[in-house]
């Protein structure tokens, strides 16, 4: 009898299902639920930019909609299809996305004295509030903790757990009071399911723990008392409330409960394996192994890599975080990233792109995408920095923002998109000359995500920037696939590695790079850098005068 596992990828705008055969990865039933909460399921304030939140109850009926939607479609398509053959249910989500909750681990904005406070909602990975409580925390472990920002990149973000948790306790003391534990949104959902939502006893996520709350077992967990008493006394209370332990996601979570299984229409007892973070898992959906970075593609980048736990690796600067099991058990997860790629490309299409480009947003960038074919790399005479959104990776500064350099009366809109897809290329390679320094080598590229599968000029460009060939995964829905991959080895249907192999693959097709556009784009990527260092860092001494006029050089001879 074939054996199949579900994978929940929660995305920042919607969630999406992916039911597969564990024999040989048949992708039987997919289906997607939009939140209806917010803005595309963002719930925003006109007066803060910076806030981002969610409705947990968007949660929950997508839950409901994604797994019986992918279960009616896998009965229509596969004979014999039986809801009771599907052995386990896995979770991603994004991160970090503490939800504040009570005793019994309901998030406060299920509460009726809560519903229309954004501070009692889930705050979104994307929520960049807490930005001046990164850069306190940031400095007092320098001071005092050196050992432990080293592991996260040497700077703690304000997409992080503490600095949210924090900026809540300054921000709304009364919410904060009511909170008695924070839970992750991708720990919340298992327990969720297993029917056991105790702040205290559920299983929580190493890889949530580890890249954003500071957790390792080098330093017993968590960050002490002493180290949060000096952020505030009520962060050091709040450590009891939380954990002590964490786990890979190859581990049970639980099972599933009664209650859910009749919900869902499976079989009550199923194995729910511990969560992660969509990018995680998306690599391990990808194929990742030691060597290979992963890069998902999507409304932002995360960029993973492995490295054997048998071998020494030195601490990053700049890197999200090096976790022990955050990716695969036995490994350190190497996590780095960009804040702002699709969403990027979706702004440039919303406010700058003429009618004359299309009615739609899918036809502004079909339509852009062919303006573009046959124009050679510095054509353009545009460079631009694709911190729209901040720099997660290498200079985790949330509070850079964007630059386009180069644009005259004559400029396009076409062309600024050619030049955004490029800085997002350049900022890729800042990053892997960065772990490259360090000794992690890159020797594949294997890309995830719509962008990967629907935009050829973007990955052509990716080649020649980044001088290295750019394969592109099989499966539409890696995260999810990485969680249905997960909830087999918590289910005991075989190990990672044997999954992986009848599971994962690449398309036919790989995007190698042209050798006259990478000699080209390492002039481009020289000018990048002194504006990368120049607004990025406090340490570059130079000059910028010969930007526009290089810019203006290589455009005359590629023109």
């Amino acid at each position: 009898m074939n054996r199949y596992a579900l994978g929940i990828d929660y995305g920042t705008n919607s969630c999406r299902s992916l039911l597969i055969d564990l024999d040989n990865g048949a992708e039987i039933g997919s289906t997607v639920f939009q939140y209806p909460s917010g803005e595309m399921g963002v719930l925003l304030d006109p007066k803060d930019p910076h806030i981002a939140r969610q409705n947990p109850q968007d949660y929950l009926d997508g839950l409901v909609a994604v797994i019986r939607g992918a279960l009616e479609q896998a009965a229509a398509k596969v004979t014999g299809f039986d809801p009771a053959q599907v052995v386990g249910i896995g979770i991603d989500t994004t991160g970090s996305t503490p939800i504040p909750v009570n005793r019994e681990g309901t998030p406060l904005g299920l509460l009726p004295e809560f519903k229309d406070n954004l501070n009692a909602m889930v705050w979104l990975w994307k929520d960049h509030t807490g930005y001046a409580e990164a850069a306190e925390i940031t400095q007092l472990a320098h001071q005092i903790r050196p050992n432990m920002i080293a592991k996260c990149g040497g700077i703690y973000s304000s997409e992080w757990f503490w600095s949210k948790i924090l900026r809540l306790r300054r921000s709304d003391p009364q919410v904060f009071a009511a909170a008695y534990s924070f839970v992750e949104h991708c720990d919340w959902l298992p327990a969720v399911l297993a029917g056991n939502t105790n702040p205290l006893t559920l299983k929580r996520s190493v890889c949530a723990a580890g890249h954003k709350a500071l957790f390792s077992t080098e330093w017993g967990g968590l960050p002490d008392k002493e180290f949060l008493s000096q952020l505030d006394p009520a962060l050091a209370d709040l450590r009891d409330r939380l954990y002590h332990e964490a786990h890979t996601s190859d581990v049970k979570a639980g099972e599933l409960c009664a209650e859910w299984a009749e919900r869902l229409g499976l079989k009550p007892g199923i194995a729910l394996s511990v969560g992660a973070f969509d990018a995680h898992m998306g690599a391990v959906g990808a194929g990742i192994k030691e060597g290979t970075l992963v890069k998902i593609l999507g409304t932002s980048t995360c960029d993973l890599m492995i490295s054997p736990t048998s071998k020494p690796l030195a601490d990053i600067p700049g890197v999200c975080g090096i976790v022990d099991g955050s990716v695969l058990p036995g490994y350190y997860g190497i996590e780095a990233g960009q804040s702002a790629v699709g969403d990027l490309f979706l702004w440039l299409v919303n406010h700058l792109v003429p009618e004359s480009y299309g009615s739609t947003v899918g036809e502004k960038f079909v339509n852009m995408e062919k303006a573009m074919e046959g124009k050679k790399p510095g054509s353009t005479g545009l460079l631009a920095l694709d911190w729209n959104n901040g720099n997660r990776t290498v200079l985790v500064d949330v509070r850079l923002t964007g630059l386009l350099l180069g644009q005259t009366l004559h400029t396009e809109a076409h062309e600024i998109y050619r030049a955004y897809i490029e800085a997002t290329a350049f900022g890729a390679l800042t990053i892997i000359k960065r772990v490259e320094e360090y000794g992690v080598k890159v020797d594949e590229i294997i890309n995830t995500g719509g962008l990967s599968i629907k935009n050829a000029t973007l990955m052509q460009c990716y080649a020649d920037i980044i001088d290295k060939p750019m394969k592109v995964s099989q499966s539409e829905q890696t995260c999810a696939l990485g969680a249905a991959i997960f909830a087999a080895t918590a289910a005991g249907a075989g190990s990672l590695a044997e999954l992986q192999a009848k599971v994962t693959a690449v398309r036919e097709k790989v995007y190698h790079p042209i050798p006259e556009n990478v000699a080209v784009y390492r002039e481009l990527y020289a000018l990048y850098r002194s504006l990368h260092d120049a607004f990025g860092t406090q340490e570059w001494s130079g000059k910028l005068h010969p930007v526009m006029k290089q810019l203006l050089d290589i455009r005359a001879r590629q023109s």
